[in-house]
């Protein structure tokens, strides 16, 4: 089925085409005619769908088509958890936007960076804003925006936004837009706080789903026993062994992401960190240096776990385990994108064993654990013991640690404490 099918104009059609968008995928062929016609939108689509496009190209299409106007007034508004998924979905709506007659102004705002060139950017206007919860409500406070015009809000990776504790902002900013607006809610997972804010948000919704499981052929699960002390020499030796072009590795600690990179690039591996303790700047860096074949491995932590898409990545390393099981599938979705092959391979130490038998529960699959000569673990695999580790299980939160620490009054009789998913 060709774009135009859709009801996608010939000047955007072309242009995903051209681009290597050869036909819609599911979400996009579901996704077009639901924006095109006004409608609401609750999508749920896994990393690598190709839900940017699927509503880039029917918002650019709708924006378009409206009366141009000097200064421009912000018609569409999409809002993103962070500002790599910021700068992406930017570049995506930028891109095509010469497709347009007249042309879209396309502007970003996310922090990390100095304000006054966003605030300057926005001196003429804009069409479409897209931008992170905080730096927007940053700009309306300097008036370089107004939010009064809006006619659709986009929220994409809603679980995130949430997940990070934007839900204050989120509110402060629902409350400027207007009341009556289209509005598309875009998110991985649907956790009971997504589900109570797509039932406030949407209106009759058209409901979209897209299942993971459409891009699992694609990748190679492989998962490797080994000490935690070993996993190093471990990494060096598979990427020069399986001789990887380029590997991103995901860690639990910007400190572990520093501390191994160090040592593979002292061995003669080009390495560097990628963590959200670098500035937007070094970040941005790093990324275009990895695209551009320039770094061998990235070590990162679960900051580049969604959003960014990095074509024709071989391979994807769990040096930690992650910290859920959508986690997982976010984090190998960074391989084999576009219909590409790629592997992912866990380091599954004994002390993890239990939480990852957990992880392939909930993904209903099993992995046999690797041995590789050399690396043989000298301890025994840890046992599940119930109640404790392992995904949702019980560890003290944020707030018992600090009155454990004496930095928040102790609990009240009867009070039960905090807990927080492992």
């Amino acid at each position: 089925m060709p774009f135009s099918a859709l009801g996608l104009h010939t000047a955007l059609a072309q242009a995903a085409q051209t681009r290597g968008y050869t036909a819609p995928t599911p979400i996009q062929a579901e996704m077009l005619p639901a924006v095109l016609a006004g409608r609401d939108v609750l999508a749920q689509a896994p990393t690598g769908s190709g839900k940017t496009a699927a509503f880039a190209l029917p918002l650019l299409q709708r924006v378009a088509a409206q009366p141009s106007e000097r200064p421009r007034r912000v018609q569409a508004l999409v809002l993103v958890p962070t500002r790599e998924l910021a700068a992406q979905c930017g570049g995506v709506l930028r891109d095509f936007s010469a497709a347009c007659s007249p042309r879209v102004e396309v502007a970003l705002a996310f922090g990390g960076v100095s304000i006054n060139p966003q605030m300057m950017a926005l001196r003429g206007g804009a069409d479409i804003v897209v931008a992170t919860p905080g730096r927007l409500l940053d700009l309306v406070r300097q008036n370089a925006l107004r939010l009064d015009n809006v006619q659709t809000l986009v929220l994409d990776e809603a679980d995130r936004l949430l997940d990070l504790g934007f839900a204050d902002e989120l509110a402060q900013v629902l409350a400027l837009l207007p009341a009556k607006r289209q509005n598309l809610l875009l998110s991985a997972t649907f956790p009971g706080k997504v589900q109570a804010l797509a039932k406030a948000l949407l209106d009759g919704p058209v409901h979209i789903r897209v299942d993971a499981v459409q891009e699992a052929p694609a990748i190679a699960q492989r998962s490797i026993a080994v000490d935690p002390e070993k996993r190093t020499q471990l990494l060096r030796h598979l990427v020069t062994q399986e001789a990887w072009s380029r590997v991103l590795v995901f860690v639990a600690t910007q400190y572990t992401a520093e501390h191994v990179a160090e040592k593979l690039y002292k061995a003669g591996i080009f390495a560097t960190p990628f963590h959200g303790g670098l500035s937007q700047g070094a970040r941005r860096q790093v990324l275009e240096e990895f695209k551009a074949d320039r770094w061998q491995v990235v070590l990162t932590t679960d900051l580049a776990a969604r959003g960014l898409d990095i074509s024709l990545l071989p391979a994807v390393v769990n040096f930690d385990l992650p910290r859920s099981s959508a986690d997982y599938v976010h984090r190998i979705g960074r391989t084999a994108r576009a219909g590409e092959q790629g592997v992912a391979v866990s380091f599954v130490v004994p002390q993890s064993e239990p939480h990852m038998r957990l992880i392939e529960k909930r993904l209903g699959m099993q992995l046999a654990r690797e041995v590789l000569p050399g690396f043989e673990p000298t301890e025994a695999p840890a046992q599940a013991v119930a109640g404790a580790g392992g995904i949702k299980g019980k560890r003290p939160s944020k707030k018992d640690k600090l009155r454990a620490a004496g930095l928040l009054p102790p609990l009240e009789s009867g009070q039960q404490p905090d807990q927080s998913p492992t």
